[in-house]
């Protein structure tokens, strides 16, 4: 017996969420479908509201309520506007916030170099940050992207990019996380430790 076409298209762009696979896809379009106790309204709604409610910051690409473009982030004067945090997705806004250990401002990139994919970050990104760094005075740049082979050719072709400004770049340390053991590190992760070591 043939599914029906909506559930189908569901499915479909379901599995393009990030971390999202096909049989995951599966699982949610038919859970969503059953419409247990009106849930399958109660998240149309939602994301008709999400559409209209939310939008990425004209700055950072953080997302943020419309009417509050640009963010908390780029508008909260406390912030430290000579530092700049560069990350490759929103989400990593977020992620960097809950740790407490950063108050400057962000960009995110919305995407890194994956040629293999055929994939990359807009370059309206990567010029909107050039602007940034001459309009906002900033003074530091800090690659705060993911640790594989894509990220790596992202951070390269940025720290290119960016040579001939007046601004110094860096990058996060990596290596062991806090709490591991070594037994459980890969030799990625071991090589990058041994390199980024400080004195004590």
């Amino acid at each position: 017996m043939r599914s029906p076409e909506s559930l189908d298209r569901l499915k479909s762009l379901l599995a393009r969420l990030p971390g999202v696979g096909r049989r995951s896809a599966d699982r949610m379009a038919l859970a969503i479908a059953r419409n247990a106790n009106g849930y399958l309204d109660q998240l149309a709604t939602t994301l008709r509201d999400v559409a209209a409610e939310v939008a990425s910051c004209r700055l950072c690409g953080a997302m943020t309520i419309r009417e509050e473009n640009p963010c908390r982030y780029c508008t909260d004067g406390r912030r430290d506007h000579r530092l700049c945090c560069v990350v490759e997705d929103p989400s990593d806004i977020e992620v960097m916030e809950r740790s407490g250990a950063y108050r400057g401002r962000y960009h995110a990139l919305l995407g890194k170099l994956a040629p293999a994919r055929g994939d990359g970050m807009a370059v309206d990104r990567i010029q909107a940050l050039t602007r940034r760094i001459r309009a906002e005075g900033i003074e530091e740049i800090i690659l705060a992207l993911n640790s594989d082979v894509e990220s790596d050719a992202t951070a390269h072709y940025l720290a290119e990019q960016l040579a001939g400004l007046p601004v110094r770049i860096t990058r996060l340390a990596r290596g062991i996380p806090a709490g591991g053991g070594l037994a459980y590190a890969d030799p990625v992760t071991l090589e990058a430790a041994m390199k980024h070591r400080t004195a004590l």
